[in-house]
C-alpha cells in the first residue's frame, strides 16, 4: 500500500546566532503511518531537526510537511498538523489547570465551546488523565505531567505527533506506562531520545544522527543491533540488553521473546 509522505526534508543546515553549525545537509523522508526514532549524541541536531517540523527554526533548504512547505503562510496548518511535545512538560503546562492547558490549542483554531471541551475530554482519555481536568499540572507526577502535554498537542487531532526525549526523567512504571500509550497511539510519530530500549519498543525504522547528518537509517534491529555503528557516534545499550528480533522479523514481537530468554537463563548466572 502507497503512504504519501509525512515529512520531506532535503539539503537542510542550520547554523546558531553565533555561527556554530546545527545541522549540515539533512535529507530525510517519513511516510505516513512510520513511527521513526532519532538517536545521536548530544550535539548530534535531533532537537534542533525537530524545531523546523513546525516552523520554530527555519533554515536553508526544503522542508515539507504532508506535501506543504515550511513557510509563514502555511505556518498555521502545519502547527495543527504537528503536535511537537517537548522534552519538559513545564515548557507546556503554563495553565491554571490541566483543563485549560489542554482547550488551549483547540481554543485558538476557533473550536465553539462544545468542541473544546469535546476535544479536552477525547485527549485527557487518550492519556489516561480522565477526571484530573480540574486540578493544577503542578499537582501532577511527573509521568503524569508527560502525559498531560501529550494531551496538549493530542487535542488538536495532529497527522504527526513529535517527541522530544519522552523517556526522560520518568521512573520504570510511568515509563512503561508512556511507552504502551505510544504505541496504542495510530498516528505518524518521530522521537528523539538517547533511550535506545524505547526505540526498540516504538519504532520500526531508527535514524542515527552525528554532527549535524544523518549517518545512519534503517530497520530498528539491525541498526540498534550494530556494535560498530553505535560505538563510532557515541551509543550504547544498556548493559544486559540485547535487542532479539522476533519470529515474523518485528522488533516488537523479539521483545517479548528477549524477556522471554532473560527468564529461562535467569538461574544460569
Amino acid at each position: 500500500m502507497h503512504h504519501r509522505p509525512a515529512v520531506e526534508i532535503k539539503g537542510l543546515f542550520y547554523a546558531y546566532p553565533d555561527g556554530t553549525p546545527a545541522l549540515r545537509g539533512v535529507d530525510l523522508l517519513v511516510d505516513e503511518g512510520e513511527s521513526v526514532g532519532i538517536v545521536g549524541p548530544n550535539g548530534a541536531g535531533k532537537s534542533t531537526l525537530l524545531l523546523h517540523l513546525n516552523g520554530i527554526l527555519q533554515g536553508r533548504g526544503e522542508v515539507k510537511i504532508f506535501g506543504l512547505p515550511v513557510v509563514k503562510e502555511n505556518l498555521r496548518e502545519i502547527r495543527r498538523r504537528v503536535g511537537l511535545v517537548f522534552q519538559d512538560p513545564d515548557d507546556q503546562l503554563f495553565s491554571p489547570t490541566v483543563f485549560d492547558d489542554v482547550a488551549f490549542g483547540p481554543m485558538n483554531m476557533g473550536l465553539s465551546r462544545e468542541e473544546v471541551v469535546e476535544a479536552v475530554k477525547r485527549a485527557l482519555g487518550v492519556v489516561g488523565l480522565t477526571g484530573l481536568d480540574r486540578k493544577s499540572a503542578f499537582h501532577l507526577s511527573f509521568g503524569q505531567k508527560k502525559r498531560a502535554a501529550i494531551a496538549t498537542v493530542l487535542s488538536m487531532n495532529p497527522d504527526l505527533l513529535v517527541l522530544d526525549e519522552p523517556s526522560s526523567n520518568l521512573d520504570p512504571r510511568a515509563r512503561r506506562e508512556l511507552s504502551e500509550l505510544l504505541q496504542g497511539m495510530k498516528v505518524t510519530k518521530i522521537v528523539v531520545t538517547h533511550d535506545l530500549p524505547f526505540v526498540f519498543e516504538n519504532c520500526e525504522r531508527v535514524v542515527v544522527m552525528d554532527e549535524g547528518r544523518v549517518v545512519a537509517d534503517g530497520e530498528v534491529f539491525s541498526v540498534l543491533s550494530d556494535e560498530d555503528l553505535l560505538e563510532r557516534h557515541g551509543l550504547e545499550l544498556p548493559y544486559g540488553f540485547y535487542p532479539i528480533r522476533g519470529e515474523n522479523g518485528s522488533a516488537a514481537k523479539g521483545r517479548k521473546e528477549r524477556k522471554k530468554v532473560e527468564e529461562d537463563t535467569a538461574g544460569d548466572i
